[in-house]
């Protein structure tokens, strides 16, 4: 089968998106398995690396292969495909909303990271996974339309850490590293 560029454009777009997160995902992982020096900003990873494991590696396979999710052609060409890429993006997408909920709830806060941040943190990891559920009841309910729209809710959301890096940019370079408040109202806004 051959997509058209059409078919190309949007996952492309999407997975440049997620570049700067799935970069700083491999750095991360990178660290905890070469052993890199523990700071104050990083010990939580170390002390409970599992979740940051999981929370990468999920939110990776989420992001990149839901973007192929997007190719009406690979979608309609190959409904097989479509169906186990979809079994694939429920489980990684759950754990990586999950072990985001864990992280947010048990690991020591950033510096920067106040109330505001961690109760967005709360609320779109709960609408992820609620999402993603709500996508699959329905598909189990051949129900396409309602499938697509909680699948592509859940996907908006999980694509946040692309558009927060997009957002954190202007201000970084105009003002520098942002402090709680603006860091909580720049995380929200992507």
């Amino acid at each position: 089968m051959v997509l058209m560029k059409s078919d190309r454009l949007v996952p492309a777009a999407l997975i440049t998106l997620t570049l700067v997160p799935v970069g700083a995902g491999a750095v991360r992982l990178a660290g905890l398995a070469g052993g890199a020096e523990i700071t104050p900003d990083n010990a939580r990873f170390f002390a409970s690396p599992l979740p940051a494991v999981l929370h990468i590696v999920g939110a990776t396979l989420f992001c990149i292969m839901g973007a192929f999710q997007f190719a009406p052609a690979l979608r309609r060409g190959n409904p097989g495909w479509h169906r186990r890429g979809g079994w694939l993006l429920i489980a990684s997408g759950l754990v990586a909303t999950l072990s985001g909920l864990w992280m947010t709830q048990f690991y020591s806060r950033a510096w920067n990271d106040g109330d505001l941040l961690y109760g967005l943190r709360l609320t779109f990891g709960w609408a992820m996974a609620v999402s993603i559920v709500l996508g699959f009841v329905a598909i189990k309910r051949r129900d396409v339309v309602r499938h697509r729209a909680w699948i592509m809710r859940a996907y908006a959301i999980g694509m946040g850490a692309g558009t927060q890096a997009i957002i954190h940019l202007p201000w970084f370079l105009v003002a520098g590293v942002p402090g709680e408040l603006a860091r909580g109202l720049l995380m929200g806004a992507g």
